[in-house]
């Protein structure tokens, strides 16, 4: 993924059932990402059109997926699998042993996208966060 990706890939994610976007999900917010996590993030491409992306970042210990999706209509094709496969390598180049993500609760089809690659939900750990700036968030 790069900076010339973050529009299509917003355009993607925007009104896509199971995504949240929040006010950190913009260009600008996505660019320092990007930055930060270089060689991380990828995105699915056919026919010149991006049609899946997933950001991969980490914070020297643990590796943290955000956003995977692909466009409905080429689900099940293995693009999703694809994208986080290349993730879980880029980590392991950089030396993480584990990964997480978060899933909304309520996105039933993602949580079956993660079980089916073999990922655990993890009952005992509760997410919990604090907003520092709302503007920002």
């Amino acid at each position: 993924m790069t900076v010339a990706d973050i529009p299509n890939a917003l355009a993607m994610w925007n009104g896509m059932p199971g995504i949240s976007l929040f006010p950190s999900d913009s260009i600008e917010g996505i660019t320092k990402y990007l930055e930060r996590n270089q060689n991380l993030n990828v995105v699915a491409i056919l026919d010149g059109k991006l049609v899946g992306a997933s950001m991969g970042g980490h914070d020297g210990r643990r590796g943290y997926l955000h956003h995977v999706a692909v466009v409905p209509g080429l689900r099940l094709r293995g693009i999703g699998r694809a994208m986080v496969e290349w993730c879980l390598e880029e980590f392991k180049k950089v030396g993480l042993g584990r990964c997480h993500i978060l899933v909304n609760a309520d996105n039933v089809e993602g949580l079956h996208f993660w079980k089916h690659l073999g990922w655990n939900v993890r009952p005992h750990v509760h997410l919990m966060s604090f907003t520092i700036d709302a503007d920002r968030a």
